[in-house]
């Protein structure tokens, strides 16, 4: 898994960041978005993240945090 792979959800995750959700409880399982960061050190320090794997969406445009588990790379 490296940035800029395809990726799809495939754990039920449920997020309420989504633009025009108005914080509404949305479940991503299935949607599709590429790894913008692989998230190990912060501010030069390394960290150990809870949520390593920063995916970006495309449609609607948003960002999560996410498990290795939770996505897989697809073609």
């Amino acid at each position: 898994m490296n940035v800029g792979d395809r990726v799809r959800i495939t754990e039920s995750v449920v997020v309420y960041h989504i633009p025009g959700g108005k914080g509404q409880p949305v479940e991503i399982k299935g949607y599709e978005g590429s790894i913008d960061k692989i998230v190990t050190e912060w501010r030069g320090r390394p960290v150990s993240a809870n949520f390593p794997v920063l995916v970006k969406f495309d449609n609607p445009k948003f960002r999560a945090h996410l498990q290795e588990h939770e996505v897989e790379v697809i073609a």
